[in-house]
């Protein structure tokens, strides 16, 4: 029976197989834009889109800090910044960041903004730098954010061509959660243990293990230190609205 005029006709199943967020339980979902490259190529294959996905919240749980979690995203923030000549935002880190071992991965310090703020300033200042004009990675260290706040970062990351990374303590892992991906993060030797957690498609039984580059002790590229990466910028929260 055909629809009546003016109607619209149901999508077709393979219409409905060709978005982004509906995919088989045996394969990875297809992705509206294309993956950042890892730089580990063991990882690439276990995400939708050969990379780091644009469009969702990518939420890191590292057991604890210094199990290289900041090298892991290094040769995507090297390429986002020299390649793309975008903006890189750190919102929150709890130590100040280490210039040496940025640059040493690659980043072009000239195009990194660091933001300090906390709780609410710092999940509103991840909502701004994601509409923001030229940001094209954010990093953002969120310890007691609450499901809603994910939420709306989940639903601000999907209207945007950002990648946005961010870091939860790996006590988190038991609860659910609205990111897109999530990798459970801890150190194995001179590896990285990444778990992935949870995926767009079909579930990843065995961890990847993963040879970072640990340019700074404990493989971390943050550092106690209170003085801040020499050529970053600190943002007040109006300089990233």
């Amino acid at each position: 029976m055909a629809a009546p005029a003016g109607t619209l006709s149901p999508p077709t199943l393979r219409q409905i197989l060709e978005r982004p967020d509906v995919w088989r339980g045996d394969a990875l979902a297809g992705t509206r834009l294309p993956g950042v490259p890892t730089g580990f190529a063991e990882l690439d294959g276990e995400l939708p889109g050969g990379g780091w996905p644009r469009g969702g919240l990518i939420e890191l749980l590292p057991i604890c800090d210094g199990v290289g979690e900041l090298s892991l995203l290094l040769p995507a923030l090297a390429r986002v910044s020299n390649d793309e000549l975008s903006w890189l935002v750190c919102i929150a880190p709890p130590y100040s960041l280490h210039a040496p071992a940025w640059s040493a991965g690659g980043v072009d310090l000239s195009r990194l903004l660091v933001a300090g703020a906390s709780g609410h300033d710092a999940a509103w200042a991840c909502e701004r730098s994601l509409v923001a004009e030229g940001v094209g990675a954010v990093v953002a260290w969120l310890p007691d954010a609450r499901s809603t706040v994910l939420r709306r970062l989940q639903l601000a990351a999907e209207n945007s061509r950002t990648l946005l990374f961010v870091f939860r303590p790996a006590l988190c892992a038991s609860q659910p959660s609205p990111a897109s991906l999530r990798l459970l993060l801890a150190g194995e030797g001179d590896q990285l243990r990444v778990r992935l957690l949870k995926r767009r498609g079909n579930a990843c039984a065995t961890p990847v293990l993963i040879a970072v580059q640990r340019p700074v002790p404990l493989g971390h590229a943050l550092a106690g230190s209170s003085t801040s990466a020499p050529a970053a910028r600190r943002l007040s929260q109006s300089a990233v609205a």
